[in-house]
């Protein structure tokens, strides 16, 4: 009986110190930067082409526009992600746009909400590509669990840049084609 009751007291003990994280620690911020080594405007195109997103964010199946116009502000869309064999769906509402520049959103999950944004600052025909994201866990119990997880959620988001880098950088989509230049031909009818 001894030995239970001392069980008992770490027990309660882990259990206090785990939503004591929690409460002390609510949410977790972190930062992420690489260098690309194209222009602003084309790590922006790649990194905007639905149809490329799976090749750099890990875990991507697809997206639904929900309401609103795509790619502007109050644009609320379904994100459907894929994680350990399990199929997981976040709402994502654009917050801040201009384009080439800044993209601000907030990701709602019954887990937890994130405010992410992405910047591009082009320098020198490269183009430095920061993020910063706020996540917060919904109710004590899961701000406990995203408490302890801050290093984790980082590695993630440098994997994903990472590839988002290796795609622009060896991208071969021209995203920008000149427009086509048609010569008229000189109506002789005209002339008379």
């Amino acid at each position: 009986m001894k030995y239970l009751k001392y069980l008992l007291y770490v027990v309660l003990a882990l259990v206090v110190v785990f939503l004591g994280k929690g409460l002390m620690t609510p949410s977790i911020a972190y930062e992420c930067e690489v260098t690309v080594n194209k222009p602003a405007a084309e790590a922006w195109a790649v990194m905007s082409d639905e149809s490329r997103l799976a090749e750099w964010l890990e875990g991507y199946k697809n997206g639904e526009l929900v309401s609103g116009e795509k790619n502007t502000v109050g644009a609320v869309s379904n994100i459907y992600v894929e994680e350990n064999g399990e199929e997981m769906v976040m709402q994502e509402t654009i917050t801040a746009i201009e384009p080439n520049r800044l993209m601000a959103m907030t990701f709602t999950m019954d887990f937890m909400n994130m405010d992410y944004q992405i910047t591009l600052e082009e320098k020198d025909g490269q183009t430095i590509v920061r993020t910063q994201s706020l996540v917060t866990g919904n109710g004590l119990m899961n701000q406990s669990v995203v408490s302890f997880f801050p290093s984790m959620m980082k590695e993630q988001e440098e994997k994903n840049l990472s590839n988002l880098k290796q795609l622009v950088e060896s991208n071969t989509i021209n995203y920008f084609p000149e427009p086509e230049v048609v010569e008229m031909e000189e109506d002789s009818t005209a002339a008379m």
